[in-house]
């Protein structure tokens, strides 16, 4: 009887051990993501090139950032652009100009427009939604890229979230939790960019992709190329530093 008890037990155990999964969800795979490429703090310093048909230039830009919640950078190079400055504080965008030494609040209408010719959005860069708070996340598939494995997630944003795309979908290396791929899509369910992220290597202590590609769906010959020159990750700042008071002194 013993034994029989013991076998119905160990069967039991077995069953509903089948029906635990250890795989995370698809929010918190990119929860996790968001976390390695930001960390708890950053300070990057980033070259952008904007690639056309007939012609390219470059920015270089400093950036800080804090969670999600503060973010800030400014444009160094150019001369004609140097001192620009855009500042995320919680829900609030702010952009300070300094051939007028104005600091303007940027309305949520902006967000959907170039950041400064290039064929990134605002919110790609300044990055007023929130891709984990904004959208709903499900999986639905897998692939290689860069030859890693990755999780295939859509995101769908929530009816209140006021952001750019009507779907992103996103693709997550299942080692290192890596953004390799992103697709954004408009409220006509069009692909209007694609992201592609590579030269993955360790900056600053932590595995990142060093090189980002925001490519036109329908734009033949042109993207925008951000490279990581270097990167700074959980260093202390202060909540103080991302202030609009602050914009003008940022170095």
């Amino acid at each position: 009887m013993q034994r029989l008890l013991c076998i119905l037990l160990i069967t039991i155990v077995f069953i509903m051990g089948s029906f635990t999964n250890d795989e995370p969800t698809a929010k918190e795979i990119v929860a996790k993501a968001e976390h390695n490429i930001h960390g708890l703090s950053s300070v990057a310093e980033l070259t952008i090139q904007i690639i056309r048909p007939s012609w390219t230039r470059s920015m270089s830009i400093k950036s800080w950032s804090k969670g999600e919640q503060y973010s800030l950078m400014i444009v160094t190079a150019p001369a004609k652009d140097a001192g620009t400055i855009f500042l995320k504080r919680i829900r609030e965008i702010w952009n300070w100009l300094p051939n007028i030494e104005r600091v303007v609040k940027l309305p949520p209408s902006m967000m959907a427009q170039s950041f400064m010719g290039t064929d990134f959005t605002n919110d790609d860069l300044v990055k007023a939604s929130s891709r984990i708070d904004d959208y709903t996340h499900k999986i639905v598939g897998d692939s290689i890229i860069e030859g890693r494995k990755c999780w295939k997630i859509e995101m769908i944003p929530l009816p209140e979230a006021a952001v750019v795309w009507s779907k992103v979908k996103i693709w997550i290396d299942q080692k290192d939790y890596l953004e390799l791929r992103l697709e954004f899509y408009d409220e006509d369910n069009k692909l209007v960019n694609i992201l592609q992220c590579s030269n993955i290597k360790v900056m600053g202590g932590r595995t990142i992709p060093c090189k980002m590609e925001m490519i036109p769906a329908e734009k033949k010959g042109q993207e925008t190329v951000i490279i990581y020159n270097s990167a700074i990750f959980n260093q202390p700042i202060d909540d103080d530093f991302f202030t609009t008071q602050n914009m003008k002194k940022a170095k």
